[in-house]
């Protein structure tokens, strides 16, 4: 017997959980947890996040134009909470956690180097979609671990222990 579903907010699962990464004109880093992300495009290579407009660091990525997608582990839950759970108003989220940041090869932004895949965009469209924007960004540069990377030089990841939603 079908039931009807009452919450929408989830209805395509698994969905990856990711840390958006930006860094502000006035040079301060942030990340934000985001539930709403995935692959929208292979040529070239573009991706998508959606963020709510109240959030931190929804002007910072409309100001700047670019953001960096950093897939999560599951030895990152925590981290994962707190980002999506405090506001960069409030403080240096990151440098409260301890978390390992590196310099972007093609945008200004930091990479979560706790990440096993962090992947450079430059917005090329956004759209909005209700309660979020949707931010469409062209792959510009990705970095992985090296244990990540197969014999053709592409992401094994099967062997990666992804945040499974709860």
């Amino acid at each position: 017997m079908e039931k009807e579903v009452m919450d929408f907010k989830s209805c395509l699962n698994p969905r990856p959980d990711i840390l958006v990464s930006c860094r502000g004109k006035d040079g301060k880093d942030n990340a934000l947890a985001v539930g709403y992300a995935g692959n929208c495009g292979y040529a070239p290579p573009m991706v998508m996040v959606a963020i709510v407009p109240s959030r931190y660091s929804y002007p910072i990525i409309k100001e700047t134009g670019v953001f960096i997608v950093n897939l999560v582990t599951e030895e990152l839950r925590e981290q994962y909470a707190y980002l999506g759970s405090h506001s960069g108003r409030d403080g240096d989220k990151l440098k409260e956690l301890g978390m390992k940041t590196g310099e972007g090869v093609k945008v200004n932004a930091p990479i979560l180097l706790d990440c096993p895949v962090s992947i450079e965009c430059t917005v090329v469209d956004s759209i909005r979609t209700g309660s979020h924007e949707m931010f469409i960004g062209k792959v510009e540069y990705i970095h992985a671990k090296e244990e990540y990377i197969d014999e053709n030089g592409k992401i094994d990841f099967s062997n990666i222990d992804f945040l499974k939603f709860r």
